[in-house]
């Protein structure tokens, strides 16, 4: 009777043991990660993929999100074509149960349209356009800023900042706004002028180039011969690069250059140097050198980096993706599900306040899922380094704006 007792038991165990592991073992959360993973956007694609790596280390670390195991499967997306084939691709090949992107607008733009079809969330962490938002989509959801913030930003630097600097009144500076042609650098080129002209600044020329443009010598021409305070520029890496570089070898010294959404990375120092990048202001991502007060856990993140990847960041993009699924998985845990109106009711919910997150953010969407305590920042090359510079709060202690003029 006894050895039918303990066999019983010991089925039980099994039985028990065989119930509780297959949510773990045998079942993964799966979540397509749409970036460009190859050309010349992909250092800044896998950048922004380790910070959803590092996020999804952490709530593996803690058991994982609805009792399974969280697993990234990459899509590779260079263009808008690219971004609807991975999504199909993912969904019907990996059975992913959600997304998350994207280094490029243009690429969500499409991969989010296509996630709707198949009634699958799409969590945008760091594409810009405003035309994402305004779409309205059911499915879409943006944690980090929107062009409308990195546009307000470039303002007020140059309100709060480099007039002051050049002991100039807003309205006595003349302006050359630059841009990348796709939704993104328009946008916020769009929203710049407007904001800008509001205030009384001359806008004496609008350029706009294509983010694959070899040849940039036309623009800065025309840039040059307006005689602009002030060049604000909004692009990518190879592009931003490139028209830094034309500037230099054209001899183009406004007094001021504002970089925007580029310029701040250790790729920039290597094809430019520190001499000419110094005095340059990017108004970006938050970055590792803001406050632990402004970004509490900024420091923690650098080092788990670190120890994963044996290097430091290449850009700041990475800690804004970071933070933004941790959003993510606060949302699915207070949903209980991934479906996207069950996450939906759960992100109307959330309500952090800004200085929450690694980045600096806070957590509260609007009506089209927009998180509006989502900041950035504004940096300044000083001898080869970045360092934060505005706001105030999250700028360290001793760090003060340097000189403007580039030598």
């Amino acid at each position: 009777m006894l050895n039918i007792k303990r066999r019983h038991c010991a089925a039980l165990a099994i039985a028990a043991a065989f119930v509780a592991t297959p949510l773990w073992a045998q079942q993964t959360l799966k979540i397509g990660a749409i970036n460009p993973y190859s050309g010349p956007m992909a250092l800044y694609g896998n950048e922004v993929t380790r910070g959803y790596e590092l996020a999804v280390d952490q709530v593996n670390a803690a058991g994982g999100l609805l009792g399974r195991k969280v697993e990234l499967v990459r899509g590779d997306a260079s263009t808008p074509q690219q971004g609807i084939a991975m999504v199909e691709q993912l969904v019907s090949r990996d059975k992913v149960d959600l997304f998350m992107g994207t280094y490029l607008s243009g690429i969500s733009l499409t991969a989010s349209d296509t996630a709707l079809r198949y009634n699958k969330i799409y969590w945008e962490t760091n594409a810009l356009a405003q035309s994402l938002i305004d779409r309205g989509l059911p499915n879409f959801f943006r944690s980090g800023p929107d062009g409308g913030t990195f546009a307000a930003t470039s303002v007020a630097t140059v309100r709060n900042l480099v007039a002051p600097a050049m002991k100039k009144d807003v309205k006595d500076l003349k302006i050359w706004l630059e841009h990348e042609d796709s939704i993104y650098g328009t946008s916020i080129a769009e929203a710049q002028k407007r904001q800008l002209e509001a205030l009384g600044a001359k806008i004496v020329g609008v350029g706009a180039h294509s983010a694959r443009t070899i040849d940039l010598n036309d623009t800065v021409l025309r840039a040059k011969q307006a005689a602009p305070d002030i060049l604000i520029n909004t692009g990518y890496v190879p592009d931003g690069n490139l028209l830094l570089r034309t500037a230099r070898d054209q001899g183009f010294k406004p007094a001021a250059i504002i970089m925007v959404g580029t310029g701040d990375t250790p790729e920039t120092l290597q094809a430019l140097g520190a001499a000419s990048l110094d005095g340059i202001l990017v108004v970006g991502y938050p970055r590792n050198d803001i406050t632990e007060a402004y970004g509490p856990g900024n420091k923690a993140y650098l080092a788990a980096y670190r120890a994963k990847y044996k290097a430091d960041p290449v850009a700041p993009q990475g800690m804004t993706a970071f933070s933004g699924v941790q959003m993510l998985f606060e949302a699915i845990r207070q949903a209980g599900s991934v479906d996207p109106e069950k996450v939906r009711a759960a992100v109307a919910k959330l309500d952090k306040p800004e200085n929450s997150y690694a980045s600096g953010y806070g957590a509260k969407f609007d009506k089209n899922m927009q998180n509006v305590r989502a900041w950035v920042t504004t940096s300044q090359w000083q001898g080869g380094k970045m360092v934060t510079v505005y706001p105030n709060n999250a700028t360290l202690p001793g760090v003060k704006l340097g000189k403007l003029a580039r030598p």
